[in-house]
């Protein structure tokens, strides 16, 4: 009998700012002093939207909104690595990630709204996914694209611990990795699947390590560390423009709620949370800003009010735009032509904002329908 170790791995872990301020100098990104004031600035006004969009959500006048609170770095850090003309694939949690691609807060709120123009987000952005894991499918197939085509080009995936225990994540990182598709997969290890700690929905020591089974580089970076993450992201999308997808990741922690819906105090202690508080993301890199003499108490201060001041203008602008939402014409965007049942239910829909009545089964039918028996198809066909 043979036996033989026939495979071994390891997995880096990278960190450039620690969680006093002090940078690794040989980590970190060669970055101007106007380049990291904007990763502070974009840091910033995701958290404070984020804690406005909240508070707009509990006065009724928002739907669900998933909050990134904690998680600024991970996401600045890897979007800003982006170029440009690349896609992002993202999740429902990446608001600094929109931000810091240039989409409008407006935008971001008409789509808690339920708006279907705030999945309109311009530029080689996909809007929100909500099923868990489905969008790393997308980025794969956007990657082998580039990589039939000839381009150096590579496009960004964002998923959760929890969505590395669904399959499409895997088959989207073995597909990637079996035809070189050009493609960054960034995880945020929040810590929590929902209501699910880490620790409890995979035995793998960590989620880099899953990069080994598709045959592609994983690495680890600390995600609350904006400098580290953009390095990290820098250097796997030079790997992916060549063919060679990797694996990132960051280890973070969500602070707030997973969505507006739940109250993380039932499934959280209060020790836990407060345990992440010396590693707050925009903590520790404004102390090291103030220690490199680039940020004082007045430059700030003068970034905090213009963040209210947009914040405002961009909350004002995404209520104007609700107003002119004609809510019975989603019903007509379901399918490229509207099947009979959903002109029923537009009828009803009309009906009931119109007097309160309910409308009939046969009304939306076609007269060739209703000669037919009456009966409604779900998909028309």
């Amino acid at each position: 009998m043979t036996r033989e170790r026939v495979a071994e791995f390891s997995v880096e872990y990278v960190q450039a700012l620690d969680e006093s301020g002090e940078v690794d100098s040989a980590e970190a990104p060669d970055l101007d002093d106007e380049e990291l004031l904007e990763l502070y600035r974009l840091m910033r006004l995701s958290r404070r939207m984020d804690e406005r969009a909240v508070a707009l959500q509990r006065r009724g006048e928002l739907g669900t909104y998933a909050p990134g609170v904690g998680q600024e770095a991970a996401q600045v850090g890897s979007a800003t690595a982006l170029a440009p003309e690349e896609w992002m694939v993202p999740s429902f949690r990446e608001g600094a990630a929109f931000l810091a691609r240039g989409a409008p807060i407006h935008r971001i709120l008409w789509y808690a709204m339920g708006m279907e123009e705030g999945a309109e987000v311009a530029g080689p952005n996909f809007p929100p996914s909500i099923p868990v894991g489905s969008q790393a499918l997308h980025a794969a197939g956007i990657g082998w694209g580039k990589e039939i085509a000839g381009e150096e080009e590579a496009a960004l995936v964002y998923f959760g611990d929890g969505a590395t225990s669904e399959g499409d994540v895997y088959e989207a990182m073995n597909v990637a990795g079996a035809l070189d598709a050009h493609v960054v997969f960034v995880c945020q290890n929040n810590q929590w699947a929902i209501s699910t700690p880490r620790e409890s929905q995979t035995r793998a020591e960590t989620i880099a390590q899953k990069a080994v089974a598709a045959g592609i580089e994983g690495v680890q970076v600390d995600g609350n560390d904006v400098l580290g993450t953009r390095a990290v992201t820098r250097d796997a999308l030079e790997s992916a423009r060549q063919g060679d997808p990797v694996l990132i990741e960051a280890l973070t922690y969500r602070r707030s709620m997973h969505t507006t819906s739940d109250d993380p105090r039932v499934y959280r202690t209060e020790e836990e949370e407060t345990g992440w508080d010396a590693r707050d993301p925009i903590v520790r890199f404004e102390q090291y800003l103030e220690a490199e003499s680039i940020l004082d108490e007045e430059r700030a201060a003068d970034i905090a009010e213009d963040i209210e001041a947009l914040i405002a203008d961009e909350i004002d602008r995404a209520k104007e735009g609700q107003k002119r939402v004609v809510p019975a014409e989603m019903f007509d965007y379901v399918f490229a032509e509207p099947t009979p049942e959903l002109r029923r239910q537009k009828a009803e829909f009309e009906r009931e904002e119109g007097d309160g009545e309910v409308a009939t089964p046969e009304e939306g039918m076609s007269g060739e329908e209703r000669a037919g028996g009456g009966e409604v198809s779900g998909r028309g066909e």
